[in-house]
């Protein structure tokens, strides 16, 4: 393989990471629809590239459950249930009590006080606009990626944050009527907060796991009164 063909594959590869990133971005904010076509060519057209690159950040989707592969079909966006979400908030719950139990002990100065402005500013936000939904907010995110980088392990930072979280964010987007809990959850960061600014491992882990589980049992009660 010559130079110019480990360039072109490197060019390539770069695209498809590029294309990969957008899509997922507009998978999630429900740009692109559940069940929508996504068609090569239409991709190809819109960004100026060949077909391979498209291909390549289709399966690259499809490999994080955001695009599924139907026979004769094509590629698709995903449909989810609250079912699957409350099954990912299940899994979420232990994976993020470890990610905060080791944040408290392992997270630099200067993460903490990250952590504690996204903290501010979200309280802030929600201060001024009541009707603020924290629940679908992407500041809640902002706290437990933070708090999911702070942990310094790299194999719970890809299961949650480039595995679990987009697949979160698209149950969000694709059911909007699910009600924020507001002034409820903003405590439960601050409790998270003030155990891993102490760095009190333990607090840290349970205030974690109940904040996690309130989220999936304030999910079910919904889900329940729709029945």
């Amino acid at each position: 393989m010559n130079k110019n063909t480990n360039s072109l594959a490197a060019e390539n590869r770069e695209r498809s990471e590029v294309l990969a990133s957008i899509l997922c971005e507009e998978i999630i904010k429900g740009q692109l629809k559940p069940g929508e076509k996504l068609s090569e060519t239409a991709i190809a057209s819109r960004f100026s590239v060949s077909r391979g690159p498209v291909r390549e950040a289709l399966r690259r989707l499809s490999e994080r459950d955001l695009v599924v592969f139907s026979p004769n079909a094509g590629a698709r966006v995903m449909s989810t249930s609250l079912t699957d979400m409350l099954n990912f908030l299940e899994i979420r719950e232990s994976l993020e009590a470890s990610a905060a139990k080791f944040a408290a002990e392992r997270m630099t100065t200067v993460e903490r006080l990250h952590l504690h402005d996204l903290y501010e500013n979200h309280n802030s936000m929600f201060s001024r606009a009541k009707q603020h939904s924290y629940f679908k907010s992407p500041e809640d995110f902002d706290f437990h990626y933070a708090i999911a980088k702070g942990a310094k392990n790299p194999v719970l930072f890809k299961i949650l944050c480039e595995d679990l979280y987009p697949r979160l964010l698209l149950c969000r987007s694709q059911h909007q009527y699910i009600k924020g809990r507001g002034t409820k959850v903003l405590k439960e960061h601050q409790l998270i907060l003030q155990a891993i600014e102490k760095g009190d491992v333990e607090l840290a882990e349970i205030f974690m796991k109940r904040h996690l589980r309130s989220a999936r049992d304030s999910l079910k009660a919904s889900i329940d009164t729709l029945k």
